[in-house]
């Protein structure tokens, strides 16, 4: 039960961070790490797991991705290095979604 509020908790912080940091930030790093590692003009998810202190996430590995496209697991690790995590501590699970752009 603990495993499952703490991917609600992640999934409400991306998507917290996701819609304030729209001007900048954290949507700059999700272009960034689009542009370096992936195909911008495709949709995928990727879901990782990580260990979340001191308000960061370290330790992440791949543990679901809806592509075979090469690149967003790459995406979603860097993308990782920014998420703000707030007060959350031990393991945790982070869905990412790259929506395409045109």
């Amino acid at each position: 039960m603990t495993k499952f509020r703490n991917v609600l908790a992640a999934m409400a912080a991306v998507s917290a961070f996701s819609m304030a940091a729209s001007a900048g930030g954290l949507a700059e790093t999700f272009t960034k790490c689009v542009d370096k590692f992936a195909n911008a003009k495709t949709e995928a998810t990727v879901m990782l797991e990580c260990n979340a202190a001191d308000g960061k996430v370290s330790d992440c590995k791949v543990v679901e991705n809806s592509t075979t496209v090469p690149g967003f697991d790459k995406a979603a690790l860097c993308v990782a290095d920014a998420l703000p995590i707030g007060s959350k501590t031990g393991a945790i699970k982070v869905p990412l979604k790259f929506n395409p752009r045109s």
